[in-house]
């Protein structure tokens, strides 16, 4: 009976789509309810070879007549005996809907430290996958602009796959069109921000007898305790991508300023010439020469890693990262350190004491069809997200086998079995880079709480559950902060064009800012500002006036 109740929650999620088959835009003259079923397909396997919608659409409910292969990216997160392209949820996949539509769906693993780089590589070789996708609108749009991703029909998207169209059109509608042209494809988003946390020993503040630090000002007084006691110091690594360094900043109006956010606001180039950065560089400076920063904190710049490696080891006293249940580095903290203690950093720990943040625009991944898919490929590709969006196989991608690494509890919600070891064993991550391509964090329950214990299982490795509530608890105080970044609506051509040669001189321009002495720090970020707006961020700047004064932008807030 739970299985059932939970099968009804999931569907509702859904509801809104049970009659795009209907849809006029759809061009088809088949008005029958085909919710929940692929392409426009009934469950009639001899339902005959494909053929020609009255809108033009091939009707493949009856599969392809000669094998498609399609090719969906997977980040590669370098877990432990993990193959992210051949295992239990892979051939789940291939038995599940590529068998049934004749499909050949191939896993092409993207790193996910080196996801640009890679992708990069792949279209200039014409080797990348059939989707082209990224977290953040401004890299989506160079990977569109470099001629990588073809242009989209919408009615066809909504031919193939209904339901996935009906849960994400808002999105699409909003910011899929860039240059006037139908560019983007979008995941669902149930956004939460407890998941990112920043754990602090907690045994290192017991032993130098201090509180739990709630501005910046008092976690630097506690490194400097740390310090004394010949602890460690503040963990940290090198910011090379997804710019938000500097949102604990800002000040009140900047924050009221949609002009100047929508100059500065940018994932994908740093406002290095911006008043906030200065401030949060020669902050940064002072705790490297006061010993209290992790002195080698620009050598953890590879890989997630690295900081890891530093704070499992007992070097550092503060780790960020993307919690989850199954995640190791508290076991591996413990097998170093067995008397160690976390806790989690509290979201106010910031240059003002407030808690701006970076929110999350209303969609997940961002996703672009390859130049090179043929019209086949694409109409599988579209098939396959929306087999994937349908609840049942979301629950199983994100869950696994009830029974095995599942269990329901008395209000339907799935409780993970800690340890599991099985085939059907999730990734470190649960699965998430398998179905982030249709929801950001996968199965919504219908209410705050029960997705928030939901969340709390799937987060919390046993024993540890404390340390998701803390996070929450501190997140639902400062839940009112957050940032939306503007999208603009039009191509910056110059961020396009200088982005990769920005990001070069802010590596080598930050870190020597952050690292030289405390007298040499105004004359070097002077500089360094200079050459920073001629190597093309003054082009961008005002590339991004004229388009926010000729209203080509969607605000944030």
């Amino acid at each position: 009976m739970m299985k059932k109740s939970l099968s009804k929650k999931l569907a509702l999620l859904l509801a809104g789509a049970m009659a795009v088959g209907m849809f006029a835009g759809c061009g088809s003259d088949n008005t029958e309810d085909t919710s929940g079923d692929t392409a426009n397909a009934t469950d009639n396997e001899d339902s005959g070879d494909a053929e020609s919608s009255g809108g033009g659409y091939t009707d493949y409910s009856g599969g392809f007549d000669e094998t498609v292969t399609i090719q969906i990216p997977v980040y590669d997160r370098a877990f432990e005996g993990w193959d992210v392209t051949d295992n239990y949820y892979t051939k789940w996949v291939q038995s599940e809907f590529g068998d049934k539509y004749n499909v050949n769906v191939e896993y092409v693993a993207i790193g996910r430290t080196t996801e640009v780089q890679d992708y990069m590589q792949m279209i200039a070789a014409g080797t990348a996958p059939d989707i082209i996708m990224h977290y953040d609108m401004p890299q989506a749009v160079n990977y569109y602009n470099e001629g990588a991703m073809q242009n989209l029909d919408y009615d066809e998207l909504a031919y193939y796959a209904p339901d996935f169209y009906e849960a994400t059109k808002d999105a699409i509608n909003t910011y899929g069109t860039l240059d006037g042209e139908n560019a983007f494809l979008f995941a669902g988003r149930n956004a939460i921000y407890y998941n990112y946390v920043t754990l602090i020993r907690q045994d290192w503040l017991d032993q130098v007898n201090m509180e739990m630090p709630t501005t910046l000002d008092e976690l630097e007084e506690v490194a400097k305790a740390w310090k004394d006691a010949g602890l460690g110091t503040i963990g940290d690594q090198l910011i090379d991508s997804s710019f938000t360094y500097f949102y604990g900043y800002l000040t009140d109006d900047q924050l009221s300023n949609e002009e100047e956010l929508a100059q500065y606001l940018d994932l994908n180039v740093a406002p290095f010439t911006w008043e906030p950065t200065k401030e949060y560089l020669q902050r940064r400076n002072q705790e490297y020469n006061d010993g209290i920063l992790d002195p080698e904190f620009y050598l953890n710049s590879t890989s997630d890693t690295d900081w890891k490696a530093d704070f499992v080891a007992g070097n550092v006293g503060t780790y960020s990262f993307y919690i989850s249940a199954n995640t190791d580095v508290i076991s591996a903290l413990l097998a170093n350190n067995p008397d160690a203690k976390l806790s989690v950093l509290p979201t106010t720990v910031t240059a003002t004491g407030k808690g701006p943040y970076y929110e999350y625009p209303p969609y997940g991944m961002i996703m672009g069809i390859n130049s090179k898919t043929s019209d086949e490929e694409r109409a599988a590709v579209y098939m396959y997200l929306n087999w994937l969006i349908q609840p049942e196989n979301l629950m199983k991608m994100q869950y696994g086998e009830e029974g095995k690494t599942y269990n329901l509890d008395e209000n339907g919600v799935a409780v993970p079995v800690t340890g599991y070891t099985g085939e059907e064993a999730l990734s470190q991550n649960s699965n998430k880079d398998y179905y982030c391509l249709v929801q950001e964090m996968g199965v919504d329950y219908g209410s705050e709480e029960l997705n928030y214990q939901a969340n709390l299982r799937t987060l919390a490795p046993e024993g540890y559950e404390y340390l998701v509530e803390e996070s929450y608890n501190y997140n639902k105080e400062t839940e009112a902060d957050g940032i939306v970044t503007p999208v603009f609506t039009a191509t910056v051509e110059s961020s396009s064009e200088y982005a990769t040669d920005l990001a070069a001189m802010w590596k080598e321009f930050y870190v020597d800012c952050i690292t030289c002495a405390p007298d040499e720090f105004e004359a070097m970020y002077e500089e360094y500002c200079q050459e920073y707006l001629d190597g093309g961020y003054q082009e961008i700047l005002d590339e991004k006036a004229e388009l926010y004064a000729d209203g080509q932008y969607i605000s944030g807030n």
